[in-house]
């Protein structure tokens, strides 16, 4: 029987009887890859490595977000685009990452479980990433609603730690899709509170917008 390591610091540890193959005897340029994109240059921290890669997820987040908003909006103003017209591509854009660094993450995740020899290796963050990307598409982030990164990552954290049906289920998927599944669950989970959140107080307080 394996061990699996939660790679979130509240979980306790469960057993499970999926076998892991045997690590490489001499890891190669890619394994340093993939362990370099696992882990997101945190995981390796004594204390709360998934809340520091949900801190990556926000910082990319945000810088992305924020040099797509600087080419857009110099665009619009010169072919005269609508919000709608700079608000769609933008996050369209970002979806695209979001899926990007999913399928980096289960490519990742997976090769790292062999060089790790367990698990769902705590040292494993790419997860946390994709999934707290997935909680900031609530908002646009206007400056009324400068709130709603603070709430995503709360509410990501929250969701990840407590895994409502169906997140807890999704972890016994094998390999890097299980390590990816749950996060990508609850990043949806937090997308939609979130939303629902940020739509309450602009109806509430429309002179906020």
């Amino acid at each position: 029987m394996a061990t699996k390591e939660s790679f979130d610091e509240f979980n306790p540890e469960v057993i499970t009887g999926a076998a892991i193959p045997p690590a490489p005897k001499h890891k190669t340029a890619g394994d340093y890859f993939a362990l370099a994109l696992a882990t997101c240059g945190v995981g390796y921290f004594p204390i709360a490595p998934g809340t520091m890669g949900s801190l990556v997820g926000v910082a990319l987040y945000l810088t992305l977000w924020a040099g797509s908003s600087r080419v857009l909006e110099a665009n619009a103003l010169l072919k005269r685009l609508t919000l709608l017209q700079v608000w769609t591509p933008q996050v369209t854009f970002m979806l695209v990452v979001i899926f990007l660094v999913t399928m980096a993450g289960i490519w990742a995740a997976t090769r790292a479980e062999r060089l790790f020899r367990k698990e769902d290796p705590s040292e494993v963050v790419v997860d946390e990433v994709a999934g707290q990307m997935i909680a900031l598409l609530s908002g646009p982030f206007w400056l009324h609603t400068w709130w709603s990164i603070l709430t995503a990552f709360i509410l990501f954290r929250a969701f990840d730690i407590w895994k409502p049906y169906p997140i807890r289920k999704l972890e016994d998927l094998p390999t890097g899709l299980g390590i990816m599944a749950d996060d990508i669950a609850a990043g949806a989970y937090a997308l939609i509170v979130n939303s629902i959140l940020i739509s309450a107080f602009l109806l509430l307080f429309p002179a906020s917008g």
